[in-house]
């Protein structure tokens, strides 16, 4: 089990990516086949709901049971700068998971990246209210992210099952390094916003070694290099705009 950071308090762990079976029927078993129109409805339907705000946790705020501690201009000014990048990023995870849930050939594994999705869905909505509680705002470019990572993910997930789990591992290792970074940059005595990203850094651990564990493909260092690019333009240009 996984506990929150803040409270101890049991938390689900995060959805794992199995190792893909021969047989591709629908988790259930009923081998039913879906739409365009199903499978469209549902990344539009999440990109709505993602970009309004509507989405919300599913598990307790991991900053719940902790007192606000920054009372300096600067430091708040720091922290919600790093937030508004995290939710920029959180933005940007529900678009690629879309997208390639989008296109997976096998229903078992558009159902994984679809659920861990999901679980991710907590991580936006806590990055949310710590900005609020910063008295800052969410980049205004979302949109934009929300977009370019959809388009990303349906590339990734184009290039074949084991090469889109390979993007997710990829993805969550480059994610764990940025959250580390960002632990590092935190004044030392913001207790809730470290709370945050704490377990926001142990669910990304957690989908990166399921991903490796179902199968995934190492991703040439050219696409390792490409990812780190477009993931610093976005948390540069998010941490302002």
């Amino acid at each position: 089990m996984i506990t929150t950071a803040a409270t101890g308090t049991p938390a689900s762990a995060p959805p794992s990516f199995a190792a893909l079976p021969a047989n591709r029927q629908q988790p259930d078993g009923s081998g039913r086949r879906y739409s365009v129109l199903d499978r469209l409805i549902a990344p539009a339907d999440q990109a709505l709901r993602t970009l309004s705000g509507l989405a919300r946790s599913t598990r307790p705020y991991p900053a719940a049971q902790i007192g606000e501690t920054l009372t300096e201009d600067a430091d708040r000014r720091l922290a919600r700068g790093l937030m508004r990048v995290n939710h920029a990023g959180e933005v940007a995870a529900q678009a690629l998971y879309q997208g390639q849930a989008l296109v997976a050939t096998s229903p078992i594994l558009r159902e994984q990246l679809l659920a861990a999705g999901r679980e991710e869905v907590d991580h936006l909505d806590w990055c949310a209210q710590r900005i609020e509680e910063l008295g800052g705002r969410t980049s205004l470019l979302g949109p934009l992210w929300y977009a370019g990572s959809f388009a990303i993910g349906m590339l990734a997930g184009l290039a074949g099952e084991q090469r889109s789990l390979g993007f997710v591992a990829e993805t969550e290792r480059q994610v764990v390094d940025h959250l580390q970074s960002h632990l590092r940059q935190l004044p030392h005595e913001d207790a809730r916003t470290r709370a945050i990203i704490e377990q926001m850094q142990t669910d990304e651990r957690h989908h990166g070694d399921s991903a490796k564990l179902a199968g995934a493909s190492e991703l040439s260092s050219i696409a390792r290099g490409f990812m780190k690019v477009t993931a610093k333009i976005m948390t540069h240009t998010a941490r302002w705009i």
